[in-house]
């Protein structure tokens, strides 16, 4: 079967490659990002009058602006996150790193209530965070995480 020809099964599992991405954190970078931009810019040219504005060195102005940099960084690392199931295993992304699981090191995928995001259990004892999954997505994020365990299930069958 030619790779991208599988059909969801009825049992809900999805074809691949298939993406999970959090709808929360990323709702929350964009609208935190564009809110501290659009105030930061009215406070300088509204809030302050001209004397004040002249008042202010580049250092502070540099100061402003790297501070500004690094909280879109620090949004932009959170609104990247994702697993993206393929073929050949499992890719997730958290922030700025990326990690590549075969599906043959995956022992399970939990989401325990109260969680913030979805764990792996892996075949060499440690776990890994899966921040593509947030436990703040309520049911879409359950959803993934069935999903998820299906297509690890899948992979390496049950041996009775």
């Amino acid at each position: 079967m030619p790779a991208g020809s599988e059909q969801p099964g009825a049992a809900g599992l999805p074809a691949l490659p298939v993406t999970w991405r959090p709808l929360g954190p990323r709702i929350a970078g964009i609208a935190g990002g564009g809110s501290l931009f659009v105030i930061t810019a009215l406070l300088w040219f509204v809030g302050f009058d001209q004397e004040t504005r002249d008042a202010v060195t580049w250092l502070q102005r540099g100061t402003v602006i790297a501070m500004y940099l690094l909280g879109f960084a620090c949004l932009y690392a959170l609104a990247r996150c994702r697993a993206e199931a393929r073929e050949e295993g499992l890719v997730v992304v958290n922030g700025y790193r990326r990690r590549v699981y075969a599906w043959a090191e995956i022992v399970a995928v939990r989401l325990n209530p109260g969680a913030p995001w979805a764990v792996l259990d892996l075949a060499d004892g440690t776990t890994a965070s899966v921040m593509g999954i947030q436990g703040s997505d309520g049911a879409r994020a359950r959803q993934a995480v069935r999903q998820l365990r299906l297509l690890v299930d899948r992979a390496d069958p049950p041996r009775h």
